[in-house]
């Protein structure tokens, strides 16, 4: 029988396998552990499932649940098992997996009528759920022709899918067979229900709270932090998305195919000023005490196009709006603290000087003028270049930077004089009912088509700083979101269209010997769902031209 080389880089064992064996095979015959339950496979660096089929020499990783991927994996899975609960307890209800709030996934099913019946309704299906998973019923995933998959999906009346697949065009689509039920996900799936030992299910507004364990520490459930005001503006968007009519990718590229998608750009970038006006006058209600307004948020939010667009319509209501960078107040280089590996830790707070900073804001507030600093990257300083400021009577300051939100970044500045704006692009679209769109993809994607067009970066030196950048967000920016007086959504329901045709090409320029090829493969795949949009009708002062070209704004 013939034989192929399987290097696996958990065990460094190079070892011939009969042709046509399975990942598990190799599991097996190496006994081999990592820690927590196997999940996946990165073979040459493309994540496979472990009933993957091997015909040529490989090199092969397996991985857990402390990869991002096996995370995704374990995810979907349980999705998939809260879709077969369903089904069988609610059959007449439809399941909608929304978004990502409070440690948890936000899913919604029917119309609640009273709070008796949603305890109730959640209790049955946790319990229906942990029945599922003692069964160890298998995931089966089948190529299918795109036309019998259409018919299956009819069937069970995945109308979002078929809309999808009518404009994706493809000739096979991938189905999950799990008991007696279908359904489809944009990625793959864990061998069968068995393995999702931990999770839990609770009740949570008109919804409830699917909670996978942490990523770190998979024996252990996370915390439920209550996040108000973030939930509210997820609420707020599906409401926008009612108005517009595209809650998922599949209306989206029949707007896109149907010639409709220009007016979806002008009602998304109306809404978008309409929030901004409302915030500007939020702030005009306390001009008595208000010197300065804290604009934070994640990477690649948009928060420099939002703090420009947010001065216009101050000086609407009579201010001078004066924007500050908060990353012109980093310590000099030698002085900015390191990380655990030894590196320099620009994500934290600490690499500001907070005291200089604070110091400058009470001069400007007691009608001092003061000097203005100016940090380059390139040589790691802080220079003065004669730039000087005194604030008018009506002058407002707002400073825009990733940790403004921290309370410790401005403690010496009286609450009252403060007004504190959360920024972040939480996309409400969804590619169908059963699979989500991560906020965290859309800025990722936004700042790889960014970096490569204005600092020279390529998408794998992107996808290389993406988990630093994630880590420092998850530490120091998130937890501070609830502190805003407000929150602003930069996503825009049709701008992955748009960067779809900036990022595909150099999301194809990452080589497959780096294992990044992983994430630039998944993203290349979920974007082969969207149809492409021209940028032309987008207007110079949207929050997207910060990423692109063609913005009326100077980022300089």
């Amino acid at each position: 029988m013939q034989s192929i080389k399987i290097y696996c880089e958990n065990t460094k064992i190079e070892k011939s396998y009969p042709f046509g064996s399975t990942l598990m095979d190799i599991i097996i015959d190496q006994k081999i552990e990592i820690g927590n339950p196997i999940l996946g496979a990165m073979v040459n660096n493309t994540l496979k499932e472990l009933d993957y089929l091997i015909y040529k020499p490989k090199t092969v990783r397996f991985i857990d649940y402390t990869h991002s991927d096996g995370k995704r994996m374990y995810m979907r899975s349980l999705s998939l098992v809260l879709f077969k609960a369903t089904v069988d307890l609610y059959p007449n209800e439809k399941l909608k997996i929304k978004h990502t709030v409070s440690n948890g996934l936000y899913c919604e099913l029917g119309r609640i009528i009273d709070e008796n019946m949603h305890f109730e309704m959640i209790n049955k299906l946790r319990n229906r759920m942990l029945e599922i998973i003692n069964l160890d019923i298998p995931f089966e995933r089948q190529e299918i022709r795109t036309e019998h998959a259409l018919k299956i999906f009819e069937e069970f009346g995945l109308d979002d899918k078929c809309t999808l697949m009518h404009t994706r065009k493809q000739f096979y689509s991938s189905v999950y067979r799990f008991d007696d039920v279908v359904n489809y996900f944009y990625g793959y799936l864990l061998p069968s229900s068995g393995y999702l030992k931990n999770f839990d299910l609770i009740k949570y507004y008109e919804g409830m709270l699917l909670v996978a364990p942490k990523q770190k520490e998979p024996s252990k459930l996370p915390e439920i932090i209550i996040q108000n005001k973030l939930f509210e503006i997820f609420r707020e968007f599906k409401e926008w998305v009612d108005i517009i009519g595209v809650p998922n990718v599949g209306q989206l590229n029949l707007a896109t195919k149907n010639g409709k998608i220009s007016e979806i750009i002008k009602i998304s970038e109306a809404l978008q000023e309409k929030k901004l006006a409302s915030i500007a006058d939020m702030i005009n209600k306390r001009k008595e005490n208000l010197k300065v307004i804290f604009i934070s948020g994640p990477s690649s939010s948009g928060k420099t196009t939002f703090a420009k667009r947010l001065s216009i319509q101050l000086s609407v209501n009579g201010y001078t709006p004066i924007v500050l960078s908060m990353d012109n107040y980093f310590l000099d280089r030698e002085h900015t603290p390191k990380d655990k590996d030894g590196e320099y830790d620009f994500e934290s707070p600490l690499a500001l000087d907070i005291k200089f900073f604070n110091e400058n804001m009470l001069d400007l507030f007691d009608g001092k003028e003061v000097n203005l600093p100016k940090f380059s990257f390139s040589t790691g300083q802080r220079t003065f270049n004669g730039s000087q400021l005194k604030l008018e009577k009506n002058s407002i300051i707002l400073v825009e930077g990733i940790h403004a939100l921290n309370p410790i970044v401005s403690k010496m500045i009286p609450e009252n004089r403060k007004f504190k704006v959360y920024v972040s692009a939480l996309t409400p679209l969804s590619i169908d009912s059963s699979n989500r769109i991560p906020t965290t993809d859309n800025r990722l994607i936004r700042r790889m088509v960014r970096d490569s067009l204005y600092r020279g970066y390529s998408a794998l030196e992107t996808l290389k700083r993406w988990s630093s950048v994630r880590n420092g967000e998850a530490e120091h920016i998130f937890p501070y979101q609830e502190e805003a007086d407000v929150m602003f959504n930069t996503a825009l329901l049709f701008e992955l269209g748009v960067l779809k045709r900036w990022v595909e090409p150099i999301l194809k320029e990452v080589p497959p010997i780096v294992p990044e090829y992983s994430e630039a493969r998944r993203l290349l795949k979920f974007l082969s769902y969207i149809l492409p949009i021209a940028e032309k009708e987008i207007p110079p002062t949207s929050i997207l031209r910060e990423f692109l070209d063609g913005s009326s704004f100077d980022y300089s």
